[in-house]
């Protein structure tokens, strides 16, 4: 019980700060799916619905990258209102406060599922590479998390994501993961790809959590299916666009998807796999399954979840890296 209490006063408190109606508030529901903040729905009763994010205490294991999440998950909203793209308006961000939190109006709709027949999959996938693109027009100040969790932001691709990359292999080593390859081996690997970076010159807005999850489908009624909001924007960087590709494709082929890349080609999208953009493709690939395979220990994954990150992960990594071995020049 004194969790509900704590979670209703919580919310009565972010409301009023919001300058919203806390007396309206009829309920408070937790919401799964996220793995390191506190995620609750706050049911206002004119029927308005927010959803308010609470960081975790400072105390909590995480990635170095992951100080300050809910400050790049503003940035994210912000950025997607400028777009025209269905995401959370931002509503209040306390960053500064004694518990730092999100409060962000809820999306319709509910995570994608399988539960689509294959015209309407094709449909969805052309209209999501669509608002993709017009995602990657928006332009940031310079390169990296505008957290600051790894500093300010650099002038340059190559410095900010050499940065990311060090950051995660730290957390390797610091948390000792099960990784297919020695951390420094991996870091001889990845740094022979560097020079592809440099023909990244400007700072697009990448959300790199796009996975099925944080894409909600909204299905009036009579109507076809359509995106509710892209969400969850807290891991977003300013950086290359090819970056979204991985979690959009997760453990598998972007270039596989027709339909993606064709609404996304429309829409502007630059899309362009020559070697240069592999190599890049190949690093941000290496990036994220380092994260999905390190952040198993301090988020201290059940025997179920840390055998899947093995078995589906941890072969996906090695791809990634002997495709850097056979692409990279010598």
């Amino acid at each position: 019980m004194g969790d509900s209490t704590q979670s209703w006063d919580r919310a009565r408190r972010v409301l009023e700060g919001a300058r919203l109606p806390a007396g309206r508030l009829t309920g408070v529901r937790p919401l799964t799916g996220g793995t390191y903040n506190t995620v609750e729905e706050l049911l206002l009763t004119d029927g308005s619905r927010y959803v308010l994010k609470v960081a975790p205490a400072p105390t909590t294991p995480g990635l170095r990258h992951e100080s300050r999440l809910l400050v790049s998950e503003a940035e994210f909203y912000r950025a997607a209102a400028e777009a025209g793209v269905p995401a959370p308006h931002l509503v209040a961000l306390g960053d500064d406060t004694a518990v730092p939190h999100l409060l962000m109006t809820a999306c319709p709709g509910e995570p994608w599922n399988g539960s689509l027949t294959e015209s309407e999959r094709a449909a969805l996938r052309r209209e999501l590479g669509r608002q993709v693109a017009r995602l990657h027009g928006v332009t940031g100040p310079g390169f990296g998390y505008p957290s600051g969790a790894l500093g300010p932001l650099a002038p340059d691709w190559r410095t900010a994501f050499g940065a990311m990359t060090e950051a995660v292999l730290d957390d390797a080593r610091r948390y000792r993961a099960r990784l297919p390859r020695p951390v420094d081996e991996v870091a001889r690997t990845i740094e022979a790809a560097f020079p592809a970076l440099d023909e990244v010159t400007t700072p697009c807005l990448v959300h790199f959590d796009l996975w099925h999850g944080n894409i909600l489908l909204d299905r009036p009624a009579g109507e076809e299916p359509r995106i509710g909001g892209l969400i969850d924007g807290e891991r977003m960087f300013w950086g290359d666009p090819l970056a979204d590709f991985v979690s959009l494709a997760l453990l598998g082929d972007i270039k596989k998807d027709e339909a993606f890349l064709a609404g996304y080609r429309e829409a502007g999208g630059p899309a362009e796999f020559d070697t240069p953009a592999r190599l890049r493709l190949a690093l941000y690939r290496v990036y994220l399954y380092l994260i999905m395979l390190t952040e198993t220990i301090p988020r201290a994954v059940d025997a179920e979840n840390e055998r899947w990150v093995q078995e589906a992960v941890a072969p996906e990594l090695v791809a990634a890296l002997e495709e850097i071995g056979e692409l990279a020049p010598r």
